[in-house]
């Protein structure tokens, strides 16, 4: 294995990170108008990871709804998927290339509130009352949090508009009753329903100063139920073109998240499960005092496009956790040269290695933490 880099853990979080800090004198500054239309100095840092990654400002500014996102999405794995699917969403109408991130800063958090809140309850609620003869316990809510992401471009005259908004509305699949309950929802139900909410939500964002002539891009997220460890996913998405409250066509997203052994529903799932098993078997034959592997992969028009896999180990020495890394790097090579791979392997006292392989490449970046 030629790349086993021994990295001190201070310096991974700034390998690894989605977004760099601005790396030495290169960054630009540039003047953005902000929600009370004061200009202000913001630095547009010149290191971008990859294209597909948008660039972002700072200083960073949080969401303007930030905290709800914890109370209103089950699973960490929903939340961070309900946010990266968006953006991949995003990639389709704003370029990553003319365009900078924010995080969104227009619906916050009393807005949010409200329009989570019943129709019953909150004049401006986008959740259904209960039916008539039913209580509110047993009428499900459909809509479970709205994330907003803003895009901008930069003027000739270096200065910062918004140019683009996206939202992501995330759907209950389950609803949890007060009583315990668990009322699983119809797909064409949770459809019908989010697609109503986001023609409602640009409808009102359209009637508010300085959005007439922003493009909106909406996803429909189906988070999974509480006690999943695989992330929900976009199944919906549509463009709402400036100055128009109607839709550009709604269009469906082939995404899943899906456990490993894959269901019979997934395409070439038998070559899928057999590659996995026999990765697992060698790990299992090698090493009989790992816990358990846990893989799951994330499928984009039935192609399975990347790969997650999770190795909680019991070893104790250093070394022997090298040598655990080591022959776990060797087998991805085997058994996964086209797609993008991520093992990590942990212990009861955290992360212990980082293995990372990108499909385009022939040797995996490796890291052990602590040495």
């Amino acid at each position: 294995m030629k790349r086993l880099l021994l990295i001190p853990v201070a310096a991974t979080a700034i390998f690894l990170s989605g977004c760099l800090p601005s790396i030495g004198p290169k960054k630009e500054e540039v003047i953005q108008e902000n929600d009370e239309k004061v200009e202000e100095t913001v630095i547009i840092p010149e290191a971008q990871l990859k294209d597909d990654y948008y660039p972002t400002l700072l200083p960073f500014k949080k969401s303007a709804s930030r905290g709800l996102v914890v109370n209103n999405i089950y699973t960490k794995y929903d939340i961070e998927e309900a946010e990266q699917g968006l953006l991949r969403l995003s990639t389709q109408h704003f370029d990553t290339k003319k365009y900078y991130f924010q995080e969104g800063q227009y619906i916050d958090t009393d807005t949010t509130r409200a329009w989570l809140s019943r129709s019953s309850t909150n004049a401006e609620g986008l959740n259904p009352p209960a039916a008539q003869g039913e209580s509110e316990e047993e009428q499900p809510i459909f809509l479970a949090h709205i994330i907003e992401q803003n895009y901008l471009t930069l003027t000739d005259d270096k200065k910062l508009r918004l140019s683009g908004i996206s939202i992501g509305l995330a759907l209950n699949s389950v609803y949890y009753g007060k009583n315990g309950k668990e009322t699983t929802i119809p797909d064409k139900e949770l459809e019908q329903q989010g697609m109503k909410a986001a023609e409602e939500i640009v409808k009102r964002m359209r009637a508010k100063e300085g959005f007439q002539d922003i493009p909106i891009v909406v996803g429909l997220f189906k988070q999974q139920k509480r006690n999943s460890i695989v992330p929900g996913s976009y199944f919906a998405t549509t463009l709402f073109d400036k100055g128009k409250t109607t839709p550009n066509g709604w269009k469906e997203v082939n995404e899943q998240y899906v456990l490993l052994p894959a269901s019979s529903s997934i395409e070439n799932y038998r070559d899928i499960n057999t590659t996995y098993n026999n990765f697992k078997q060698d790990i299992d034959k090698y090493f009989p005092s790992f816990v358990n592997v846990v893989a799951t992969g994330h499928f984009i028009d039935n192609r399975m496009q990347s790969l997650t896999i999770t190795i909680p180990i019991q070893f104790f020495g250093k070394s022997e956790t090298i040598g655990f890394t080591q022959f776990v790097t060797s087998k991805v090579k085997d058994y996964y040269k086209d797609i993008d791979v991520e093992v990590s392997i942990t212990s009861v006292n955290g992360p212990e290695a980082l293995i990372v392989k990108k499909a385009a490449d022939e040797e995996p970046f490796v890291h052990i933490y602590g040495y």
